[in-house]
């Protein structure tokens, strides 16, 4: 009997959900549609749910998330793969844990009425900030027609101030992420050229840790993973408070949230699994990885590619669809 009360006890303690102990860590993330859940999985107490105590930091400007990531403040942060990518490339050892989200119209290229096609941009002056994914999408649209960056006038700025400066007529098209192409769009006669739902899984964003962590305490890695999963659960189940909450961390109303919502697709955990694996388009990790290393030199960001071993580990998600009867 007391066998069996001994399996019993181990088989619940495996399940997703469930912990014999608590875990601390620190996590940054900042505004985005594919990240605003983990607000949710803290006021649900879905953190408490799996046994993790969680220090959440709410970045208002998500280049200081980076920072903190990289001088060790934070035990994790959510990224796109550009960013994690450059952090990697310059010595810090990050591990992808979760993939989050696709970006799928939220990422755009915005230009004035007169330009038509991605022919339409050779010669044009365009803006977008240097290195980043707007700036990376923009190359691949190019790429998808025979052209290259060479081909135009490109002009690095911060993004808030490139939507600012199309809107008042200084260039001819811009690269802009929500919401920064509300403020594009209105210039007079302006128009989305195209979006990275033209790219699907061009940009996609994440949850990463330190390798610390991974090595030194994978349970507590595990259990974030599952936190995210379960919170997917809830925000299924429970749609109009999940909002609620995360309208309010934006500080948007519902309507707006939705709107720059739509613009980001939540991967489930077998979706995410998927992303992991290896491929021959941008839907693979790894595929896209490959895009992206060579553009962090060419655009100046890095002097070297990253290092990829070891940089993606679907363990985790792959552990949990197995827990989860996937």
């Amino acid at each position: 009997m007391i066998l069996a009360l001994l399996v019993f006890a181990a088989s619940c303690g495996s399940s997703a959900g469930s912990s014999d102990s608590v875990d601390q860590l620190t996590l940054g993330y900042s505004a985005w549609p594919g990240w605003f859940p983990l607000a949710v999985a803290e006021e649900a107490g879905i953190f408490e749910e799996v046994g993790l105590d969680v220090d959440l930091r709410f970045f208002a400007d998500y280049l200081a998330s980076i920072d903190a990531m990289a001088t060790g403040q934070l035990d994790g942060v959510t990224q796109t793969l550009n960013d994690t990518m450059a952090s990697v490339a310059f010595g810090d050892a990050q591990v992808i844990v979760v993939v989050n989200d696709n970006s799928t119209g939220n990422d755009k290229i915005v230009c004035d009425g007169s330009i038509n096609s991605i022919e339409d941009l050779k010669g044009k002056t365009i803006a977008a900030e240097a290195g980043v994914v707007d700036h990376f999408l923009l190359v691949q649209g190019l790429a998808s027609v025979g052209l290259s960056e060479a081909d135009i006038d490109f002009r690095g700025l911060p993004t808030d101030a490139a939507a600012a400066a199309f809107a008042s007529g200084e260039f001819d098209c811009v690269g802009i992420f929500a919401p920064f192409w509300l403020t594009a769009l209105e210039r007079e006669g302006s128009k989305e050229l195209f979006s990275s739902a033209d790219f699907p899984g061009l940009i996609p964003d994440h949850i990463v840790v330190s390798r610390e962590m991974v090595e030194e305490n994978p349970a507590a890695v595990q259990k974030l993973v599952d936190a995210w999963y379960l919170t997917l659960e809830y925000i299924d189940a429970n749609p109009d408070a999940a909002l609620e909450i995360m309208a309010e961390v934006a500080e948007t109303t519902t309507d707006e949230y939705l709107q720059f919502a739509e613009g980001t697709t939540l991967l489930s955990a077998e979706e995410a699994l998927a992303a992991f694996s290896d491929g021959d388009d941008t839907t693979s990790l790894i595929y896209t990885a490959g895009l992206i290393n060579p553009f962090l030199v060419e655009s100046g960001f890095t002097e070297n590619e990253a290092p990829l071993d070891g940089l993606f580990d679907g363990s985790f998600t792959a552990d949990y669809v197995e827990r989860m009867g996937g």
